[in-house]
């Protein structure tokens, strides 16, 4: 099938031109129009976006505290908002948490239940679904059951953070007790006292901290899953990461960290809302920033993914590589650091894994593998044109 006279963005230029789908991979490009199949129409075509963060399978999971949705359920919930914002291979972030009680959500139980449920799920899905297993590293018991995960090749993708207050994300203590304070409905005097509380319950000391980083890179680099960092606000930190064999620096908080952890080969990502907004909700380093100074490599979905398209058109305006460069953040990038060689980009021989984007900037049909993942009824004449692909 041939989807014929788009504005096409390739990985290093954008053109005008048709694409050809054969067997769900990418066959052929041209730089004309060619008759028959399905007419541009001002229409866009990026390749399908890979979110390697995305924290939203939690919130479908358990939409209100302790309202519990089958995975069936939330996974399907999921899966049509991921398509619908032209995200084709997704890496479901879920957390193991320190101070959680058993059974309870991020606790290691029923983290790894979560896990299990969701690798056995997503065969039936129209989104790539991988799994991102957020480690905490102050919280010991959960490496024995990450060990068994990696070992039944239950995870893509493994994050070390520290959620303690006063470092990593909520370093600005007074910005984190102000936020507590309006996410909770306490007063700012009670949001100082449940975070101290916090920091007293996960003080651990630096070298058992140490001790599981190590660990699960241990496991990791046995079993070939990728590493990541997560939050990380200063040099030594990034750097610290990169020697355990990180390939990203997630969320970095400070420009100095970014930049470390750059110098040291890793990939910084960072959330696509930041962009999209300009600033981080935390008070942290802002995506456009380290994006102004290239420091900035990949765009996560990270709480909200219909982001990534008005953050990819805002980065694009100062991208030394225009829209082009914009779009690899959320395309090429994330597909090297994680390995996906099949995936990423317009070429002939990838998968055909793409997004079609209006004149309005809307994702009016989104292809897994050439086949319809998503399509909001605008793109004339679509159905029936991918009804003709075999």
């Amino acid at each position: 099938m041939w989807l014929s006279d788009f504005t096409l963005v390739l990985p290093d230029a954008v053109t005008r031109g048709s694409l050809r789908i054969e067997e769900g991979r990418i066959a052929e490009i041209t730089d004309h129009p060619v008759p028959g199949g399905l007419k541009g129409a001002g229409h866009t075509i990026f390749a399908g976006f890979i979110d390697m963060h995305g924290d939203m399978i939690e919130q479908e999971l358990e939409p209100r505290a302790n309202v519990h949705f089958p995975m069936p359920v939330a996974l399907n919930a999921l899966d049509a908002r991921l398509a619908a914002s032209g995200v084709t291979t997704a890496y479901a972030s879920v957390s193991f948490s320190r101070g959680v009680a058993q059974g309870e959500r991020r606790s290691y139980e029923h983290t790894s239940e979560v896990i299990r449920a969701l690798h056995d799920a997503r065969a039936a899905c129209r989104v790539d679904h991988r799994i991102h297993a957020r480690f905490d590293i102050t919280f010991d018991n959960a490496v024995g059951v990450l060990a068994q995960l990696l070992a039944d090749a239950q995870v893509d993708l493994v994050s070390l953070m520290d959620h303690t207050p006063g470092q990593g994300q909520y370093r600005n203590l007074e910005v984190h007790i102000r936020n507590k304070a309006a996410q909770n409905g306490i007063t700012e005097s009670d949001a100082r006292k449940l975070v101290a509380d916090t920091m007293a319950e996960r003080a651990r000391p630096q070298e058992q901290l140490l001790a599981n980083i190590q660990e699960v890179a241990r496991l990791c680099r046995a079993h070939g899953v990728a590493i990541a960092s997560h939050d990380d606000d200063t040099a030594d930190k990034a750097r610290l990461m990169a020697d355990l064999g990180a390939v990203i620096a997630e969320f970095p908080v400070t420009m100095e960290a970014a930049e470390a952890a750059v110098a040291a080969g890793m990939m910084t990502a960072m959330g696509a809302p930041n962009a999209m907004r300009g600033q981080s909700y935390s008070g942290n380093l802002s995506a456009r920033e380290a994006h102004a100074a290239g420091r900035l490599s990949i765009l996560a979905a990270d709480y909200h993914p219909a982001a990534l398209l008005p953050a990819i058109r805002a980065l694009a305006q100062n991208d030394p590589d225009g829209l082009a460069g914009a779009a690899r953040l959320a395309t090429v990038n994330p597909a090297r650091a994680l390995g996906l060689e099949d995936r990423g980009a317009l070429v002939a021989g990838k998968r055909a894994d793409l997004v079609v984007v209006d004149a309005a900037d809307r994702v009016a049909l989104t292809l897994v593998q050439g086949e319809t993942a998503y399509a909001n009824g605008t793109l004339q004449g679509a159905g029936a044109a991918l009804r003709t692909v075999a």
